[in-house]
C-alpha cells in the first residue's frame, strides 16, 4: 500500500468511527446506557471472578474438542464407506449429522442436560458438567464430520486407487493415504468450528454449569447493573480474535500454496 493510500485509509477510518462515536454519545439515552453497561467500577469488580470462572469454559472446550475430533472423523469415515453392506452405517451417520445440524443447540442442551438426569436412571451421571460436554460433542461432531468429509472427498480418487493397487485394503488406504491428506487440508475450517465451540460453551450455563457467563448473570442479579456482560465480552474478544487471525493466516497460506502449485 502506497503512503497516499495508507493516509486516505487512515483518514476515512478516523472520520467514520469519529462520526459513529459522536452519534452514540449524543443519543438521548446515552447516559442511561453508560451507567447500565459501561460502569468502570462494576467492570473491574466483576472481571477477576469471571476470569477465574473462564477456566471452566476452557476445560469444557479442551475436553469436548478432543472428543469432537474423534467422533467427527468416525462419522465422516462412516459416510464415506462404499458398498451396499455399509448402507445401514452410512444411514445412521447421515441421520445423526442431519439431526444435530438441524436442532438448535440450546434445545439439545436443555433436553439432554435436564431431561436425561431427570429420568433418574441408575448409574447415569447427573452432573451438569458431564452433560455439557456430551451436548457440545454431539452438536459439533455433526458439523466437524462434514468438514472432514469435504476433506476426504477433496483427495483425488487416484490416490486411493494407487494405494489399493499396492495391496492396501480399503481401511488401510483410508488410514495411511486418504485421511492424513484430508486432515491437513481441513485444519483452517476446523479452527473456525472450534472458535464457534469456544463461544458456545456459554450455552451450558442454562443447565447450571457455573462458567463465565453464569458468573456474570449472578453478578448482574446482585448489582442490577449489566456491566459484567461487557467484561465477559472483553474476555472472549481477547481469546477469540487472535484465533480468528490465525485461521485467516492459515487459509491465506493454503491459498498461496495452491496458487503456486497451479503455476
Amino acid at each position: 500500500m502506497s503512503p497516499r493510500s495508507a493516509a486516505v485509509a487512515l483518514a476515512s477510518t478516523v472520520v467514520f468511527f469519529g462520526a459513529l462515536w459522536w452519534i452514540v454519545v449524543n443519543a438521548p439515552g446515552w447516559d442511561a446506557f453508560q451507567a447500565a453497561f459501561l460502569n468502570a467500577d462494576y467492570f473491574w469488580a466483576a472481571l477477576p471472578k469471571q476470569v477465574s470462572a473462564f477456566w471452566v469454559n476452557v476445560r469444557l472446550f479442551l475436553i469436548a474438542e478432543v472428543l469432537i475430533l474423534v467422533v467427527g472423523l468416525l462419522l465422516a469415515i462412516a459416510r464415506s464407506l462404499p458398498g451396499p453392506v455399509f448402507f445401514p452405517l452410512r444411514l445412521l451417520a447421515t441421520v445423526y449429522v442431519d439431526l444435530f445440524r438441524a436442532l438448535p443447540g440450546v434445545l439439545v442442551i436443555f433436553v439432554l442436560g435436564l431431561g436425561i438426569p431427570g429420568l433418574g436412571i441408575a448409574g447415569v451421571p447427573i452432573e451438569p458438567f458431564f452433560w455439557a460436554i456430551v451436548t457440545l460433542t454431539l452438536l459439533y461432531s455433526a458439523y466437524v464430520s462434514e468438514v472432514y468429509r469435504a476433506g476426504i472427498e477433496s483427495v483425488h480418487p487416484s490416490q486411493a486407487a494407487a494405494a489399493r493397487s499396492l495391496g492396501l485394503s480399503h481401511y488401510q488406504s483410508l488410514r495411511y493415504v486418504v485421511v492424513p491428506q484430508a486432515v491437513r487440508r481441513v485444519i483452517p475450517p476446523l479452527l473456525n468450528d472450534f472458535i464457534g465451540l469456544q463461544k458456545d460453551t456459554v450455552l451450558v450455563s442454562f443447565i447450571g454449569v457455573v462458567e463465565i457467563f453464569r458468573t456474570a448473570q449472578i453478578q448482574v442479579a446482585a448489582t442490577f447493573n449489566f456491566t459484567p456482560y461487557m467484561s465477559v465480552a472483553l474476555v472472549f474478544l481477547i481469546i477469540t480474535i487472535p484465533l480468528a487471525r490465525l485461521t485467516d493466516l492459515l487459509i491465506s497460506r493454503d491459498q498461496a500454496k495452491a496458487a503456486a502449485g497451479v503455476r
